[in-house]
């Protein structure tokens, strides 16, 4: 049997869509016995709260059968932070941004533009906070209490989850809870990461975790998206403007404005 170690690339915004093939991919490495080891190289400033929890879960589950590192790219924070957690160790640059440890409910009101713009918007609703949500008028107190009160349960839950991953006392990392990040080099000083170094230092240790030489590394990705077929051309991705294009058009085509936690 030649055994190999799975060099796992993850870019961009975590949201459902973004999260799923790579929870599916993860879940089928948990069967590949040839696969005896995963690198989980991770860049992104997180996203969707659900999303995020996904991502973490899909790792950790991996990380059971078979050891996990994180190799963090130019930041994880936030989801990203979340879904390293699930790995078995977490390596960091120094210069890489790393925490963002909290909970955003963002809320848009646009009521007053609309109305200067001679837009008039009649919404039809059962139930007493229904249009409270729809980006329409400012939100009431109450509602905004009830939000506040949602933030602050996704709020303790990824403290605790950071707790517990890291091994440190919940109090401990409340206070480092801040939504502030760090560079790589002060995440390790707070226990928040485990190693300075780059993807391949990762990959050695993995390595030596394992005994598969990393000459036996092999880049696995999820089958790519429609819109990545369709645009992608000679299939080597999107940079600079063209990827922004990329990203603009995608999100376009399949956000429809959904409402929810952010991490």
């Amino acid at each position: 049997m030649r055994e190999r170690l799975a060099h796992v690339s993850f870019r961009g915004t975590i949201r459902e869509r973004s999260v799923e093939p790579y929870a599916r991919l993860l879940h089928a490495l948990r069967g590949r016995r040839r696969i005896r080891g995963v690198l989980l190289d991770i860049s992104s400033g997180g996203g969707e709260s659900i999303a995020s929890m996904d991502f973490y879960l899909a790792v950790k589950r991996l990380n059971e059968v078979k050891p996990v590192f994180a190799a963090v790219g130019s930041m994880a924070a936030s989801g990203a932070y979340m879904a390293a957690l699930g790995a078995r160790r977490i390596f960091a640059y120094p210069e890489s941004l790393v925490g963002s440890i909290g909970v955003i409910f963002p809320h848009f009101a646009a009521r007053d533009l609309l109305r200067r713009l001679g837009i008039s918007v009649e919404l039809l609703h059962v139930g007493e906070h229904k249009d409270a949500y729809q980006g329409y008028r400012p939100l009431t107190e109450v509602e905004r209490g009830k939000l506040m009160a949602v933030a602050q349960e996704g709020y303790d839950e990824f403290v605790g989850l950071v707790a517990r991953e890291r091994k440190r006392p919940v109090e401990e990392i409340r206070a480092l809870a801040t939504g502030e990040f760090w560079t790589g080099r002060t995440a390790l000083k707070l226990g928040l990461v485990d190693v300075l170094g780059d993807r391949e230092d990762a990959l050695a240790a993995l390595s030596q975790a394992t005994g598969v030489p990393v000459t036996k590394a092999v880049r696995i990705g999820p089958p790519r998206s429609l819109m990545d077929r369709v645009m992608g051309g000679g299939g080597y991705g999107f940079s600079g403007l063209s990827g922004r294009l990329h990203d603009a058009i995608e999100d376009a085509a399949l956000d429809l404005g959904g409402f929810g936690l952010l991490r």
